[in-house]
């Protein structure tokens, strides 16, 4: 049975913000892997770079901070610990502190300089203006919708 013209959908695919913002976070895990390889994660990544920029922050915490829910963050950091690239120390009432070790701050100096030559190519096909709108209005899409999910009692899924 082919669907009738008046029961299809009324807006084309590209034009639904949903599949642009998936579509987007797959362009930018795929050139991760193109720049990295697979030996990390982007998630793994900020992890990493939330460890070295906060060191010490406890894994609830360090979840909140990534948009990553707890069970998740806790099963990356537990493999990202079994790498040696962070140290996990238990804290009173089953808590965990984390922080990175000399392993894991080697790999985040390796992967910087990928990162910041990924996000150039990324936003390259965009005039210098536009992406600088393009990354306020991403910024404003986030954060307004970060705090309207706190307002409700929300927390972000990852």
């Amino acid at each position: 049975m082919t669907p009738s013209a008046d029961t299809s959908p009324s807006i084309e695919l590209y034009d639904e913000p949903g599949h642009l913002i998936r579509r987007a976070q797959q362009i930018a895990v795929s050139k991760f892997h193109d720049v990295h390889g697979r030996h990390v994660t982007p998630i793994q990544y900020a992890i990493l770079r939330t460890l070295h920029e906060t060191p010490g922050i406890d894994q609830v915490t360090l979840a909140q901070m990534i948009a990553l829910d707890t069970s998740s963050t806790a099963d990356i950091a537990a493999r990202l610990e079994t790498k040696g690239w962070i140290l996990r120390e238990v804290l009173p009432r089953r808590q965990r502190r984390l922080s990175l070790t000399p392993a894991g701050e080697d790999v985040l100096l390796e992967l910087r300089p990928g990162v910041d030559v990924m996000y150039r190519g990324m936003m390259s096909s965009l005039e210098p203006e536009e992406q600088k709108e393009f990354m306020r209005l991403l910024r404003k899409f986030v954060h307004l919708n970060d705090r309207q999910d706190k307002l409700a009692g929300r927390k972000t899924k990852g």
